[in-house]
């Protein structure tokens, strides 16, 4: 938004205030141009994608958007979802709110084949490759979230902007870790587990993350 304009006078990204910066169509997407400015844009631009561990970034998902008060719409819209259809006897209130979903309840919306059948994954647990094709997007860049810093100023230098904007840099304490994710992972069963790996698994694969050391099902 710095880079092309639309930020206003803010020149450091952390002074847009987040109801700015998640203004749909503030950065156009790819789809919004012809064929021909798509193909041209692909054969030409510095094109670069960020990944994070798969079942990291799942528990980050998951404490995000369902266990934050203020996340009404996320709620309302997958947590009713989830206590209707994976809680047994769920409480009036619970199945109004959807404010109390557990990772377990989570886990098992996500393996539950009628989910994908009813619609696509949210952006935000979705699986990378379907979610940015690396296989058919040829990505000059791999960057990885646990090497943020670094990869984003490498970024930057190949973009020829850092000069222009410095990615910041982050104090979080919050942030998820992979012993938080095992410690989420402990009530999940091996069968489960092993589920969940197998639809996170081309995501593992393609951007060479190990098997946790904490899943029981090896």
């Amino acid at each position: 938004m710095v880079l092309t304009g639309v930020a206003g006078d803010h020149k450091d990204p952390l002074d847009i205030p987040a109801n700015e910066a998640h203004i749909p169509g503030n950065l156009r997407t790819l789809s919004e141009y012809s064929t021909s400015q798509i193909n041209q844009r692909l054969r030409s631009y510095l094109k670069f994608i960020f990944v994070r561990e798969p079942f990291e970034r799942l528990v980050s998902a998951y404490r995000n958007k369902f266990t934050r008060s203020y996340n009404t719409a996320f709620h309302k819209r997958y947590g009713t979802k989830i206590v209707r259809r994976h809680r047994p006897d769920p409480h009036p209130e619970a199945l109004e709110k959807g404010n109390d979903v557990s990772f377990e309840e989570f886990v098992y919306y996500l393996v539950d084949p009628a989910t994908q059948r009813e619609e696509p994954f949210n952006e935000h647990w979705e699986r990378v490759h379907s979610l940015c094709h690396p296989c058919l997007i040829h990505y000059d860049v791999v960057g990885k979230y646990e090497t943020l810093e670094q990869d984003s100023r490498y970024v930057l230098q190949l973009a020829g902007v850092d000069e222009q904007v410095r990615f910041p840099t982050s104090s979080k304490s919050t942030r998820t870790t992979g012993d938080m994710a095992a410690n989420f992972f402990q009530n999940i069963s091996p069968f489960y587990q092993k589920k969940l790996y197998n639809l996170y698994r081309m995501d593992f694969l393609l951007f060479n993350y190990s098997v946790p050391a904490y899943l029981q099902f090896r």
